[in-house]
This record gives C-alpha cells, structure tokens and sequence, in this order.
C-alpha cells in the first residue's frame, strides 16, 4: 500500500513538474517575443489560428502527432525492456521505400492484397533492420546505442543512393527528384480532412497505439519487459528469457518505425522520397523520454508537440516571428525535465530542513 501511495505521489509531482515545465517554456518564449519587438499575445494567438483556424491546417496537426506518437511509442517499447533504439529513423527510410516499392510492383493487384503485404513489408523491414543492433547487444555485448546511430546512416544513404538520379528505383517523372515512382491511387489511405495530411492511416495508428499500450500495461508480457529492463540480473535468475525479451522489443520498435514509413507514403506522400523524414524518431524519441515512456503521456504530449510545431509555422508566416521559437520552447521543456529530479530533490532538502529548524525552535521555546 505505501509502494502504491509513493507511486502515486511521484507520478502526481512528476505530472505537476511537466505543467510547470510548459508554462515555463512558454513564458520564456513570450518575453522572447517582446525583447525582439513582437506583441506575445498576438504571436501565440497566430499559432492557435495557425493549429484550430480551420479544418485542413487541425488535420495536418493531428497527422503531425500520428507521426510523433508513434515514434514514442517506438521508442517505449524498446525502452521498458531496457534497450535503447536511436536507430528508428532508418528503419523508418527502408519501411516506408519497402512498403512503396511493394506497391508499386503490385500494381494492378487487388488492394485487399496489395496494402496489407505493404503493411507487412514495412513492418518485417523496420523490424530486421532493428534486430540486427539487437543481436549485437545481447550476444556480444555492443552498445545498441552506437550501433543503431551508425545504421541510421547506412539505411538513409542506400535509400538515398537507390532513388537519386543514378538509383535503379528512381522515378522517370519530371520534376521529381529523390523519388521513386507513384504508388497507385487505388492503395493510398482515403483522405479524411479534404487538402490536409490526415488520411485513414489514424485508424491503425490508434489501433497500434492501443496494441502498444495495452501489452506495456495490461500484458504478463508487459511486466516481462519492465522487470528485464529495469533489472536485467534479476530476470535472468527469475528464469524469463531475458534475450528474447530485449531482441523481440526491438524488432517491435523498429515495425512500428517501418509503420510511419509506409504511413507517409500512403497516407499523402504517394512515393517515397529521400526527405520522406525530417528528423520524426528523434522528434518521437523526446516525447518518449520527457513522459517517462508512459504511452498515455506520449499520446498526450505528442499532441502538444505536434501544436507548437504546426503552430509555430503559421505564426511565423502571419506575424513574421521565427519558426525557430519552437525549438527554444522544445528545448527549454526538455532542459526542466532533465532537471525535475534534481530540483525536486533540492526542494525536498530544503523543507526538510526548514521543518527541523522549526521543531528545534519549537523545542528551544518549550525549554
């Protein structure tokens, strides 16, 4: 009962830190906008407009956050079974090329068989390209970390190499560089929100999503993960296969990292291009860490993310404030979460020794 009550109460201050957090950092941002000659009021009632002023511009910020939850939650999974994937956005380049060039060799096929081999395409390709730095780690003891930076690079290169000017997969189409051909119309996700970027692929994003939180949370595979990574020795003399565990957390990571490959090609891109990605999985990987890899947080705060980022576009077209001012709102939230810990310690500390000093004065007045 007091493990529950001391979980509740560090979860509660931990949320309160956050919120704190975000006030900050939009607080900072607003005396930004005055110390270079800008009213704040109007620069974040820009971004509001900029996020909810209309149908097309709501649904691109939800496609926004799709993307970065789904690469949180990427980046959880592997994380509550104590391994480290920096190495999604590769596996995100060779799903979202393999989940194309599927569909693109399918062409004419049915789309009841076409789009779900591109699911399984994307999916089986993130998911290799994952296990590989899994294998490393578990048998030989490399660090995942290093491993998975250094095949971030391989993978984007080859994509890279492949759909260029002298790739055998590029496109003949004028106008296109870095790209493959089209995907057939009849296999892209219908459109929800007419000239935005969210289409149905929110149904299996909500779906993964669901399937992530319900293993990490309600699953005895679940509490697997989290005792491996949270104590790897104990799990290995508890007798769970703590190899397999750590390996097959991985190659989900690097799946659902293939996922949003193949979700922004046949969600709204049509073709694979080298600039498929502008820096998603490390977008996702932040998200991840500031909520603890708690997947509910990572929804919630991937749609926070995905209103400054969207925002922060219109703001500057509108009212001419640098797009810039995201990233110092992103990077001053992540510098008050890195220190939560070390301010809620000090705080601690100090009313821990103003009560002592109280009861000493208490003690010196009663003698």
């Amino acid at each position: 009962m007091n493990k529950l009550t001391d979980s509740l109460r560090n979860n509660k201050s931990y949320l309160t830190s956050l919120v704190l957090s975000i006030v900050a950092a939009l607080l900072i941002g607003a005396v930004l906008m005055l110390v270079t000659g800008y009213n704040p009021v109007e620069g974040y009632a820009a971004m509001l407009k900029g996020v909810f002023g209309n149908s097309r511009v709501f649904g691109n910020t939800l496609a926004k956050m799709l993307t970065l939850c789904l690469t949180g939650l990427a980046m959880a999974v592997c994380s509550k079974a104590g391994m480290f994937n920096v190495g999604g956005e590769g596996q995100l380049f060779l799903g979202g090329l393999a989940a194309t060039m599927t569909g693109v060799y399918l062409q004419g096929v049915s789309p009841l068989i076409a789009v779900p081999l591109a699911f399984l395409s994307a999916a089986v390709v993130g998911g290799f390209y994952a296990w590989i730095p899994a294998v490393l780690k578990v048998k030989l003891n490399v660090s995942e970390v290093i491993t998975t930076i250094m095949l971030n690079s391989v993978a984007i290169y080859f994509c890279s190499y492949l759909t260029n000017s002298s790739g055998p997969l590029r496109t003949d189409d004028k106008g296109v560089l870095g790209g493959t051909e089209a995907v057939p119309d009849a296999f892209m996700f219908d459109q929800l929100i007419p000239r935005s970027n969210l289409s149905t692929a929110i149904i299996y994003s909500a779906a993964i999503a669901f399937i992530c939180w319900y293993v990490m949370k309600k699953t005895s595979v679940g509490l697997e993960m989290k005792v491996t990574g949270e104590n790897p020795r104990f799990a290995f003399f508890s007798g769970l296969k703590k190899d397999n565990i750590m390996i097959w957390a991985m190659i989900a990571s690097g799946a659902i990292c293939g996922l949003v490959g193949m979700f922004e090609v046949y969600g709204y891109q049509q073709r694979f291009l080298d600039s498929i990605s502008n820096e998603f999985y490390y977008d996702g990987m932040l998200v991840a860490m500031i909520m603890n890899y708690s997947p509910l947080g990572i929804i919630l705060m991937s749609f926070f993310f995905a209103v400054i980022d969207i925002g922060a576009g219109a703001m500057e077209l509108s009212v001419g404030i640098s797009g810039e001012l995201s990233d110092i709102i992103f990077a001053i939230i992540i510098f008050l979460m890195a220190a939560e810990g070390g301010i809620r310690k000090y705080l601690n500390e100090k009313k821990i020794q103003k009560k002592a000093r109280e009861e000493l004065e208490l003690r010196k007045e009663a003698k």
